[in-house]
């Protein structure tokens, strides 16, 4: 197990519940009240609001000398101002060093996800490129997630884009396999891949064992930064097989070495003065910024992604650096060096946290010269770029959801819109569908695929509507009820009302929500559909007392299906279009569009799986070779179900035991 894939577990310890705060204070008389009873001792804090909401979480060397410098009143910036003003209590835990303390208030912050920390908005996992060594012909594929598996693994990548391009040139130069275990022992004959060179097919032995374990050398070598040698190498061989006059030889030679070519060429900066590292350049404009990261490994650009992390105007830049870099290796295993265009905030603490989580020393550098000082100005320029745009669209974007606003009775501009479409072939494969849009354009992180049940809508378009609109919000209740604190009774405002620890529908926009749950609370909620299905989704929400809380709206198709001549439907108010030229309808129907395209990609997609599912995966004691050996017995698998026990007895691999299983699992019905 990887350092990155050990879990940090140093010694806690809670204050004592008797310590807390009186319930009835609030704001800075709150945070002094905690702070009599500090030790001096290295730790983590969070800050709570009165609905129960986490507003910071931070780390602190000293945590009496860290809560002292809030409960002082001054000195504040106007965020940490507000902050304090809305704290009515405070929740502590002692760690044994500084190091600790960093790598908790890390994990918390992601978990959590403050309103007033500096957020990482993006911590989706990387692909890898892996080759697999747990089969006697090893495999070259993508990877994602944890490394379960034996084999060598090359990465991150930035993107599967990068990672299907360098797969695509690496299968023409290596021609290693790329099939499943079980498609690998089924071959009889070569694939397409063998012949569009893409593969050696090992599969039916084209190739030797020597040949093959040859290839996979090779593509390691590559793959570890020793690409030069490599085709040095194989130029020495191409020359020596065309002198031998084996030119088909030297021709594959060719190829490989054109195509080994093509990356390094395709990949732009290739750096000389390092191997492994991760830059970092932060770029800070109008309240925003961007952090653009670029990864190199084995002496080889693997890619870049953009940042825009979450965070107050009156952040340094320091700090949003040294908070992001924490957040981006919660779980992902660092290298040995990141080159920054800024020094991060207590960079030899950071330095540590990460050395810990890695095994190894782990180097912050920000280089005054140099071709490292070169890298880092290029990906700066990068990050500047990627801002310029983004600040550009969210410009446009903003003043869309402000008409979105106006047409819907909004009382401000939409943080969160859900669209929901359906799809099935007459009442068969039924998925419902979700999509989520906002400021920053699509979040499809958050979408969202129902399977719905044949029993709970039997064909009816509108029931199927409203088991959808039920399922979502019913999760939402939940996780909101789950997520809300109930240990501790506190004043809510200055009126001495009392929250009862329950779930606080007070406020409706609720962007801190975790992007992984349907907790979040969306401001509108379009449906696509007219008057029926609009109906059957305030007939569900009204089911779950959200009726009068959610503002949902139906679009329509226009007549004849005319784009642009849409209808939308508001509960209590006449169907009305909107002007055929104008931006906001626009908009909307990328919204509908995007929904009904993800529905029916989905809609396929189980379809497709339906279509290729054989019944007889559904019985246990059946792999891919007994699997075989009774399909080619008996044609298919239907020919299997009509077979009698002694014929399937007679089958190789088939015991008596499992060929009644089999009679039995086709008569009784037995799928289990």
């Amino acid at each position: 197990m990887s350092g990155a894939d050990k879990p940090i577990t140093p010694p806690l310890e809670h204050l004592p519940a008797e310590d807390a705060p009186t319930p009835a204070l609030k704001g800075i008389e709150a945070i002094r009240d905690t702070w009599k009873r500090l030790p001096m001792k290295p730790g983590v804090y969070r800050m709570i609001g009165s609905d129960g909401e986490v507003l910071y979480v931070g780390k602190a060397k000293s945590l009496k000398n860290r809560v002292g410098q809030y409960a002082q009143g001054r000195g504040h910036t106007n965020a940490i101002y507000r902050m304090i003003h809305q704290v009515v209590s405070m929740e502590i835990i002692v760690t044994a060093t500084e190091t600790e303390a960093l790598l908790l208030e890390t994990n918390m912050i992601k978990r959590l996800r403050p309103r007033y920390n500096v957020l990482m908005r993006d911590d989706k996992s990387f692909p890898y490129i892996a080759i697999r060594t747990d089969h006697e012909t090893p495999v070259l594929q993508k990877h994602r997630g944890a490394k379960s598996f034996k084999g060598k693994f090359y990465g991150p990548f930035a993107s599967a884009g990068a990672v299907n391009r360098t797969l695509n040139t690496l299968q023409k130069a290596f021609l290693l396999r790329s099939c499943s275990d079980s498609t690998f022992s089924g071959r009889t004959r070569p694939c397409m891949l063998y012949q569009i060179k893409r593969c050696s097919a090992p599969c039916t032995g084209m190739v030797s064992d020597g040949e093959y374990a040859a290839l996979v050398k090779d593509s390691v070598d590559f793959l570890e930064g020793r690409s030069v040698e490599l085709q040095d190498r194989l130029a020495v061989e191409m020359r020596d097989s065309a002198e031998k006059l084996e030119f088909e030889h030297a021709a594959r030679l060719r190829n490989r070495i054109r195509a080994l070519a093509s990356v390094r060429a395709s990949q732009g900066i290739n750096p000389h003065t390092f191997d492994e590292a991760d830059v970092f350049a932060l770029h800070v404009e109008g309240g925003q910024s961007c952090i653009q990261v670029f990864f190199f490994r084995a002496g080889q650009n693997w890619g870049n992604r953009a940042y825009f992390p979450r965070h107050s105007v009156e952040e340094t830049p320091e700090d949003i650096l040294s908070a992001f870099i924490a957040q981006f290796y919660d779980d992902r295993e660092p290298p040995k060096l990141m080159l920054v265009n800024v020094e991060p905030t207590d960079r030899e603490l950071l330095e540590e946290a990460l050395c810990v989580r890695a095994e190894c020393k782990v180097e912050i550098r920000r280089p005054e010269r140099g071709e490292k000082r070169e890298i880092v100005d290029a990906v700066l320029l990068n990050a500047r770029e990627a801002l310029g745009r983004r600040m550009a669209e969210t410009g446009s974007v903003a003043k869309l959801l402000d008409g979105v606003a106006e047409v819907f009775g909004l009382s401000q501009r939409p943080e969160r819109i859900e669209v929901y479409d359906n799809s099935h072939i007459q009442g068969t494969n039924a998925l419902g569908a979700m999509v989520v849009a906002g400021p920053e354009g699509f979040t499809k992180n958050q979408y969202r695929k129902f399977n719905m049940k044949s029993e709970e809508f039997d064909g009816d378009d509108f029931a199927m509507m409203k088991a959808m609109i039920r399922r979502r919000f019913a999760r939402m209740l939940q996780e909101r009820e789950e997520d809300t604190p109930t240990q501790t009774t506190v004043a809510d405002d200055a009126s001495g009302h009392v929250s009862d620890g329950g779930v606080d529908f007070s406020k409706e926009r609720d962007s801190d929500a975790p992007e992984t749950k349907f907790g979040a609370w969306p401001d509108l909620v379009l449906i696509d559909g007219g008057d029926g299905q609009l109906n059957a989704a305030l007939e569900a929400l009204d089911e779950l007392g959200l009726k009068n809380r959610i503002t949902i709206a139906g679009i329509a198709k226009g007549v004849d299906r005319d784009a642009g001549r849409e209808r939308f439907f508001i509960p209590g108010k006449p169907a009305f279009r909107l002007d055929e030229k104008s931006p906001v309808l626009y908009y909307l129907q990328r919204l509908r569009d995007e929904a009904h395209r993800f529905a029916i990609g989905a809609h396929r997609g189980k379809r497709s799986a339906g279509l290729t599912k054989n019944p007889l995966d559904e019985i246990g004691g059946i792999g891919p070779a007994r699997k075989r050996a009774l399909l080619d017995r008996f044609g298919s698998a239907r020919g299997v179900s009509r077979a009698g026990l002694s014929e399937l007895e007679g089958v190789e691999g088939v015991n008596k035991e499992l060929a009644k299983r089999i009679y039995d699992f086709f008569r009784d019905g037995n799928k289990s």
